[in-house]
């Protein structure tokens, strides 16, 4: 049950993975159409039977999972164990709580199964490379957030004295305001420059929002190929830690020490030598 459910190196823990992607894809469309008011009056009680039945088998499979691992409360309390137990808490609690609606709409219970998607990322190894390679690069994003926040600061004080009140730059706030939206190239014109000395700063910020946006791009893409490089994509799954992505070969998990089970995968997902 382990290697089925954690592990997709196998027949049928590829078969686990695509089947549990296909209702986590249906519970969603079900969610998005239930939203719309026309399809709600037609199709309303097949959507609550398909909603019941999406929660029970979800609940299934996170019971399962609790069950198959050593240390349940570990899974329980990891990212993906929380987001097995809010793909399927909004349906009991509309339910058991019969009072919530004084509390908070029902429609936000409803938007909260949306939340099933997130679920993708345990049966995708390209969301975790993804999530490495932002966590890789997270210092330099920062530098880069900062050298931006330091830029619209003083474009958008520059702004405010040269602006002033008069056309819309009300404050340092107002200015930096606009030096966001028009660094992003967003611009929602509800703040634009008159004078002329205000229109040269614009096109300068317009044209350096063209290359700042492309730098976090770069710094991504840039962890994410090391990734890929540097790694064997595989859903080996330490029992004590429940890390995953060792190596075909590894015979200790990297990140607690402990023994990892044999690899075990179906004959033509066995990596071979170069040549062979």
């Amino acid at each position: 049950m382990y290697t089925v459910i954690f592990e997709a190196d196998t027949r049928a823990g590829r078969a686990f993975d695509l089947a549990l992607i296909g209702l986590i894809l249906a519970s969603v469309a079900v969610v998005v159409l239930d939203s719309m008011a026309t399809v709600h009056a037609r199709l309303g009680s097949v959507f609550t039977v398909l909603e019941w039945a999406f929660t029970l088998i979800f609940t299934a499979e996170y019971v399962a999972r609790l069950c198959c691992v050593r240390h349940p409360l570990r899974y329980a309390r990891s990212p993906f164990g929380v987001i097995d137990l809010v793909a399927v808490l909004p349906t009991y609690l509309a339910i058991l709580v019969p009072g919530l609606h004084a509390l908070i709409d029902v429609r936000v219970l409803r938007l909260l199964r949306l939340f099933r998607i997130l679920k993708l990322g345990a049966y995708v190894a390209e969301f975790g490379m993804l999530g490495r390679a932002l966590a890789a690069s997270r210092r330099k994003i920062l530098v880069f957030m900062v050298f931006v926040m330091m830029v619209v600061t003083i474009m958008g004080t520059l702004m405010y004295v040269v602006e002033g009140p008069a056309h819309g730059f009300t404050s340092i706030p107002v200015g930096v305001y606009w030096a966001i939206t028009t660094m992003t190239t967003v611009g929602f014109g509800d703040i634009t420059p008159h004078t002329d000395l205000g229109r040269v700063i614009a096109s300068a910020m317009m044209l350096l929002g063209w290359g700042t946006l492309a730098v976090p791009t770069g710094i991504v893409s840039a962890e994410f190929t090391a990734q890929r490089m540097s790694r064997t994509p595989t859903t080996r799954t330490c029992h004590e830690c429940l890390s995953e992505g060792h190596a075909p070969n590894a015979r200790f998990c990297r990140d607690c020490g402990a023994p990892l089970p044999p690899w075990q995968h179906d004959d033509e997902q066995r990596p071979q030598a170069p040549g062979l």
